[in-house]
């Protein structure tokens, strides 16, 4: 139960800020808006879903990189474009203490980049591949399964501009979500070409969106990357631009055969696809190669991962004329995305076996007997806090545990312990020098 309410001021002495003042109204917090807890049980499926998508990647021997949460802002503002609504937006800005500015970071891609770059990975081995996981950033409305904070598993193979590359970072996507049990998605995809015809095709979409009744920001917009106002999801302009020119229309020929290798690459995988011609992604850096994973269980909001590649970026941000590309899967998404199909990514209970001791002697040998079962890989908990034996055993009913290990102070001087099967409710007293063997042997013979 919280305490009472108070009305405190704390004076916080910085160094070129100043003081800052922070006054306290109530001894009671809640979270930011948007942004959401991770908490037992459900708190499992959120690390199942996380944990099962990156394993995929290191399969195919993408090594770790843990990312600063903040960057500077000029950062996001080159690397991922001026036009979108994540710079323009949705990003979330500070000035520090000797007044520059810093952003938390809303994607991925150009703060890899930057660690390339700067850390010199694009002068060995090619391609570099790097695999993440954590919390974005992006102010914009929270709705279910789209939050303030969210949570995201990215990869990245940058270096080698090969249409077999960019068929191996769709493939893992699709097989970290096949992994967990998802089946109910489709992989849209697209080319949206290189230097060879973009400039060309920029042109001709402006010639066309200049002729519209356009609204001032809307031909702002067009004036700096007209590719987004394609992506505006706003009916009137939908409409308006539903006779637009697309870029899949005007590839040059090595972009058209770049795509058409990355989809008999996917083809032989066995991946099915459908060509999306009017696929815009919500970032400026992408080209050639753009895909989007949806899950049509999620109604309107229904992305639940996506990517392509970024050839230009890396010189964009100071480093070599290198190609790239990677996705970004939303953890949150696919976390509802399962459980519109009924399913879990869980293996198993969060516990296994669950010892109900029964007096102190009896206590201290079963603290023993937990760490050697954890040792053996075997999830166990213990009941804590000198409870009886009803109030043990209802706690071991609510762990989600196969079996119970009972042990009294008597038992410990015979020798013997309770083995109790909680589906069954079936006991058996077991040698206490055999317990950790005949709970292996038990958990392996049956489910667990």
């Amino acid at each position: 139960m919280p305490g009472p309410a108070v009305d405190s001021q704390l004076d916080l002495t910085g160094g070129r800020g100043g003081n800052l003042t922070i006054v306290t109204k109530t001894s009671s917090f809640s979270a930011p808006r948007g942004v959401p807890d991770y908490l037992p049980p459900g708190s499992a499926e959120f690390v199942a879903v996380r944990d099962g998508l990156v394993a995929t990647a290191r399969l195919a021997g993408y090594g770790h990189v843990e990312l600063p949460v903040f960057e500077e802002t000029a950062l996001f503002a080159r690397g991922v474009g001026e036009s979108t609504d994540v710079v323009s937006k949705e990003m979330w800005t500070f000035a520090d203490r000797n007044g520059e500015s810093f952003t938390l970071r809303p994607e991925g891609t150009a703060g890899v980049m930057r660690a390339v770059i700067q850390h010199g990975l694009d002068r060995g081995q090619l391609p570099v591949k790097l695999c993440y996981a954590g919390p974005f950033f992006r102010y914009e409305r929270p709705q279910k399964g789209r939050y303030r904070q969210l949570q995201q598993v990215g990869v990245e193979a940058i270096g080698i501009d090969d249409p077999a590359l960019d068929a191996e970072v769709i493939a893992l996507a699709d097989a970290g979500f096949r992994g967990l049990g998802l089946d109910g998605f489709r992989l849209e995809i697209t080319s949206l070409g290189d230097e060879t015809c973009r400039p060309q095709y920029r042109e001709l979409l402006q010639d066309f969106l200049f002729e519209l009744p356009l609204d001032e920001e809307t031909r702002r917009r067009a004036q700096i990357n007209p590719l987004r106002v394609l992506d505006d999801k706003r009916p009137e302009i939908k409409e308006m631009t539903a006779g637009a020119p697309l870029m899949i229309d005007h590839l040059s020929e090595s972009a058209k055969a770049h795509f058409e290798q990355v989809l008999g690459h996917l083809e032989a995988l066995g991946i099915p696809y459908v060509v999306n011609p009017r696929m815009v992604r919500g970032l400026d850096y992408y080209t050639k190669t753009t895909f989007e994973f949806v899950h049509d269980g999620l109604g309107a909001q229904s992305g639940i991962g996506g990517g392509g590649r970024y050839d230009g970026l890396m010189a964009e941000l100071g480093g070599q004329p290198l190609s790239g590309i990677g996705f970004g899967i939303g953890v949150d998404r696919t976390v509802l995305a399962l459980d519109a199909e009924g399913k879990s990514a869980v293996d198993g209970p969060r516990i296994q076996v669950f010892g109900v001791p029964l007096g102190d002697v009896a206590k201290q040998r079963l603290v023993v007997i937990a760490a050697e079962l954890r040792k053996a890989g075997i999830r166990t908990d213990l009941a804590y806090g000198g409870r009886g034996m009803k109030g043990a055993m209802k706690a071991a009913d609510k762990s989600g545990a196969r079996l119970a290990l009972v042990l009294g102070d008597r038992e410990v001087a015979g020798g013997e312990i309770g083995l109790k099967d909680l589906s069954t409710g079936e006991q058996r007293q077991i040698p206490l020098d055999e317990a950790v063997a005949q709970v292996v042997e038990t958990l392996a013979g049956g489910q667990n």
